[in-house]
């Protein structure tokens, strides 16, 4: 039996898109792996945080998963002090995490590190000065010092491929998927409770993620501008995701421009259990990101059969192929004002993306994903 240690430390921290990813990989990983034994580690210290992950993560009755809480300070002082201090007493044998790998961890502890994505690579003029400067000093280091990276899609494995001096064998990649909530069955009582906690309007185009510069939002809100006046009237627009780290000051600025107040709603972070009721009040999904890792709202928004408008760009094409309506970021909004009033009103359009979405969705698991990684952990042995 293997000690697998787990950084699980965004799991309860409403961190979205990298939250979700450890949050379904260690709950498959829990359903398929009697093994090895798995220690996940976290900064959360609060013992009713700590049963709430454990019943979230369904491993109360799994004796080879145990949650191991470490204070710290910060964040920082959780890579350079803590959790090493405490590998070098207790060892594992691979230590998973994403992007920054711990520092002054035995040579012997194989590491994995998990990229979503190297935005910051593309669209520097999004990023902070502070962040890149940390993020150009310690991702080729962590890059060096793991022994496996993980990517969450093709196409991001060949962009650390382009922008890192890393051997290709070094860089493998696993697809994400949609978590089980989306395969339940969405009952007309939690419809209405969504609805109502998160004051929606009755009919809505949907974007749901982060609100950064690389999301392209304001193209998003300026063509929903160029919309009809009678679609307005009947159609709102919901841009959902808290307004956190790098929150893009365009968005108000544009609302304020067409005078949308009324139309356009910030519900802020929607918590994980109302996704999929929120994605089912929608009337069409709409991605227009320059840049995604993956881009798992796309993949929900087809799980739940909502035709999908997204950025022509190559995560989406790996994940969506032919079941959704793709159009231009760069250019301008017209053609996204175009698309949306197509979908909108087109219904043989709004049921052949429907029908190939959900065909189209079928592909992903996270019990797939799960079984993938545990290759990865295999090959890490030798």
């Amino acid at each position: 039996m293997k000690k697998i240690g787990i950084d699980i430390r965004n799991i309860g921290k409403k961190r979205t898109g990298d939250e979700v990813v450890f949050f379904n990989l260690v709950k498959n990983l829990a359903q398929i792996d009697s093994q090895n034994e798995y220690w996940l580690f976290t900064d959360i210290v609060e013992s009713e945080k700590i049963s709430d992950i454990r019943t979230w993560l369904e491993i109360k009755n799994k004796i080879n998963f145990k949650i191991i809480s470490l204070k710290t300070r910060n964040r920082y002082t959780w890579n350079f002090w803590t959790l090493p201090r405490y590998l070098r007493k207790n060892p594992v044998n691979t230590y998973l995490t994403q992007y920054i790998t711990p520092f002054f961890v035995p040579k012997k502890i194989k590491i994995a590190t998990i990229v979503h994505d190297v935005s910051f690579k593309v669209y520097r003029q999004y990023i902070k000065k502070t962040d890149l400067f940390f993020l150009d000093l310690l991702i080729p280091l962590s890059f060096k010092r793991a022994a496996k990276i993980i990517t969450v899609s093709k196409f991001t494995r060949d962009e650390i491929l382009k922008y890192y001096k890393v051997a290709e064998k070094k860089v493998d990649w696993i697809q994400n998927a949609v978590s089980d909530n989306f395969h339940c069955e969405i009952t007309e009582k939690k419809l209405n409770f969504t609805k109502n906690k998160y004051r929606l309007p009755k009919k809505f185009i949907l974007y749901i993620g982060t609100l950064q510069p690389r999301k392209n939002i304001p193209t998003l809100i300026e063509a929903y501008a160029g919309l009809p006046n009678t679609i307005k009237k009947e159609v709102k627009l919901v841009l959902a995701g808290g307004k956190t780290h790098n929150y893009d000051l365009r968005i108000d600025k544009i609302i304020k421009k067409h005078s949308l107040k009324s139309d356009v709603f910030l519900p802020g972070f929607i918590a994980e259990e109302d996704k999929p009721s929120l994605f089912k009040l929608s009337y069409v999904f709409c991605n227009p990101s320059f840049y995604e890792g993956f881009g798992i709202t796309v993949l929900e928004a087809m799980t739940l059969g909502i035709p999908s408008i997204i950025s022509d760009i190559p995560p989406h094409q790996e994940i969506a192929g032919n079941s959704v309506f793709y159009f231009k970021p760069c250019d301008s909004a017209t053609e996204l004002t175009k698309a949306l009033n197509s979908v909108l009103i087109e219904k043989d359009l709004r049921d052949e993306l429907i029908q190939r979405g959900l065909e189209q969705a079928q592909r992903f698991s996270w019990k797939k994903t799960a079984e993938n990684l545990t290759i990865i952990f295999k090959q890490l042995e030798n």
